[in-house]
């Protein structure tokens, strides 16, 4: 990467800090992934916006990265730049309201609820992921998703202008928003909870998490759920019923506990992973002609 760019970089992100040639194995939950030409960690949303602005202007491709737990990642890694927003987490009560930047991860936003005594987050006290790519992808638990509670997001759009969008604007549906198809990137959310008890708010987060390691695979390296669920089905249920459950390619396992899960038995590579999607898209689509839609995120080059 030509220093001339390392130079700028280092003069924008005067907070933040930048790495070169930084394993994405490091920074993804399948812990899989090759080098990031350059990873940088904006300190605040003012070197957010001017990063991004920086890039675009220069045509410099980036790829915005939250807490990496919805992704698999090439061995050849991430060409230009990854910008990584965990610093961005600042999180705001005003009454029945949080307003939370987007690298702020749900299990604390959850926390910051339960001692506010806000009830309406708890589904996603145990999603292992942030604020923005939560709201990118509608993720959602044990019924609710992110379109119940999310009432407005800041977004920076393709021409660096700051937009606000209305619930009714994210066009949220299954694992869907508008952001999907634009080059925005969301910068914080305003999420509407309501009162509620502290003890019945912690026992049912504490419910939810019991669920949760009883069913998954938390043992293992993984990107959570690998399929989108088919419409009439569930993707766990045609793996199993498919004869997969256990199967494995190199160290890429479907897990015996959730066969919903791939996970990583230890040196999983990017290409067992994606071969074993590959083949439990093929033999479900054979055996019982439903489609299956990978719903994490592949990326870098293959």
């Amino acid at each position: 990467m030509a220093e001339i760019l390392v130079d700028k970089l280092k003069e924008i992100l005067k907070e933040g800090k930048l790495y070169l040639n930084e394993p994405m194995k490091r920074h993804t939950s399948f812990k899989i992934g090759g080098p990031a030409d350059v990873l940088a960690v904006p300190g605040s949303r003012d070197e957010l916006i001017n990063l991004i602005a920086y890039l675009r202007q220069e045509k410099i491709p980036f790829f915005i990265l939250g807490n990496g737990t919805n992704l698999l990642v090439s061995e050849k890694g991430i060409r230009g730049v990854v910008v990584k927003l965990s610093s961005l987490r600042n999180v705001i009560v005003e009454g029945t309201k949080i307003i939370a930047e987007a690298g702020a991860s749900l299990s604390y936003i959850a926390n910051v609820a339960l001692v506010h005594e806000l009830t309406g987050f708890e589904f996603a006290s145990g999603i292992p992921g942030t604020l923005g790519g939560a709201i990118v992808m509608n993720a959602g638990a044990y019924g609710p998703e992110m379109k119940d509670v999310v009432e407005k997001v800041e977004v920076l759009d393709e021409n660096n202008n700051i937009l606000i969008l209305s619930n009714q604007e994210m066009k949220f549906s299954y694992r869907y928003s508008i952001l999907q198809e634009k080059e925005w990137i969301v910068l914080r959310a305003w999420i509407s909870l309501e009162r509620g008890n502290y003890e019945e708010i912690k026992k049912k987060m504490e419910e939810l998490n019991q669920r949760r390691k009883e069913k998954q695979p938390l043992d293992y390296p993984s990107a959570g759920s690998t399929f989108k669920r088919p419409p009439g089905y569930y993707a766990g249920k045609l793996i199993e019923d498919a004869g997969l459950k256990g199967y494995s390619i190199g160290g890429a396992k479907v897990s015996e506990k959730h066969s919903g899960f791939i996970i990583n038995t230890g040196n999983a590579t990017f290409y067992d992973v994606l071969n074993l999607i590959e083949y439990i898209q093929k033999v479900v689509k054979e055996k019982f002609g439903v489609e299956l839609v990978p719903e994490i995120k592949i990326v870098g080059e293959k």
